[in-house]
């Protein structure tokens, strides 16, 4: 599964989203006609030539579906219609979700496409719908369902990485800090938690060198948010005193209960990130760490994670 993460993203220009296209996904459509099949939607390609573009027979309820093979917090979809018989897609429904029920159209809808005209490309913002699946169809009509592209811009919907904690306290494993949920009740088992030591830390392994642009944290919301004031971030390769030793990113000075503050990190270089609090004993919680980052030039881990 890392493999494909790995393949799966190509930053754009270190912003707070990426392309989850051009992936090992799997694509697959109602039907076929001649040798246009599902795959050309992502071939990476955004010519608008029919020799370039998926094509169904006409079909009632036509559809158009790719696996990303991981769930993703999908932010836009982006696409290319063909240079003719552009009104073929009009009202055609983009739909995600994690449900192969109905070929994938009963799960949630993003959009309706009104027009897209010949051969133009329009971008469709999906506000963080979570899935596996990414389904266009033409509901009602009996219609020829034809995509020259379609570009998903999106997160994944937990941190690809291995977590760890100088200690552990209940049920606070290191690795709810980076299960994708902002939930910020302790009790509800999706929060870290270390017992009550002198420099408390939490790191992540990001399994390769990275360029971390910003961290965000989500603090618990069931009470003592204070604990967290003063800790430190830290990013680098050394695993040297647990890792605090790397260089510092940020101090910490306060987060709210049960808030999420983001801390820009300038694209600093590192393998691990770590949370520590350093100088008094203290228990040390995180409900969420989201790491957004760059690849480093001749990697190819360039993927954006929260």
């Amino acid at each position: 599964q890392l493999s494909q993460n790995r393949a799966a993203w190509l930053a754009l220009g270190c912003t707070q989203r990426a392309y989850i296209n051009n992936i090992p996904g799997v694509a697959a459509q109602s039907s076929q006609f001649s040798d246009r099949d599902a795959h050309y939607a992502i071939d990476g390609y955004r010519n608008t030539n029919y020799g370039s573009c998926t094509h169904t027979a006409q079909d009632t309820n036509p559809w158009w579906r790719v696996d990303l093979l991981d769930v993703y917090k999908v932010t836009a979809v982006t696409i290319t219609n063909r240079d003719e018989v552009p009104e073929r897609l009009d009202g055609a429904e983009i739909r995600i979700g994690n449900s192969l029920e109905n070929n994938g159209i009963n799960n949630p809808r993003c959009v309706v496409i009104s027009h897209i005209p010949a051969g133009e490309t329009n971008t469709f913002q999906c506000n963080e719908m979570e899935g596996r699946y990414v389904v266009v169809v033409i509901p009602v009509r009996k219609e020829y369902l034809t995509l020259c592209e379609l570009e998903v811009y999106g997160t994944p919907a937990a941190l690809k990485g291995v977590a760890s904690q100088s200690s552990l306290n209940g049920y606070g494993n290191a690795h709810n800090a980076i299960d994708g949920s902002r939930e910020s009740d302790y009790y509800k088992r999706s929060c870290t938690h270390t017992t009550q030591e002198t420099n408390p830390w939490w790191r992540v392994d990001l399994l390769d060198v990275t360029k971390v642009t910003a961290v965000s944290i989500t603090n618990r919301g069931d009470g003592v948010p204070e604990r967290l004031d003063g800790a430190e971030m830290r990013i680098g390769n050394s695993l040297e005193n647990n890792g605090i030793n790397n260089p510092r990113c940020v101090v910490i000075s306060h987060i709210p209960a049960g808030e999420t503050n983001t801390f820009q990190c300038n694209e600093m270089e590192g393998r691990y990130v770590v949370v520590v609090i350093p100088g008094r004993s203290e228990w040390l919680t995180l409900c969420e760490v989201e790491v957004f980052f760059c690849g480093i030039p001749g990697t190819d881990l360039n993927y954006f994670a929260p």
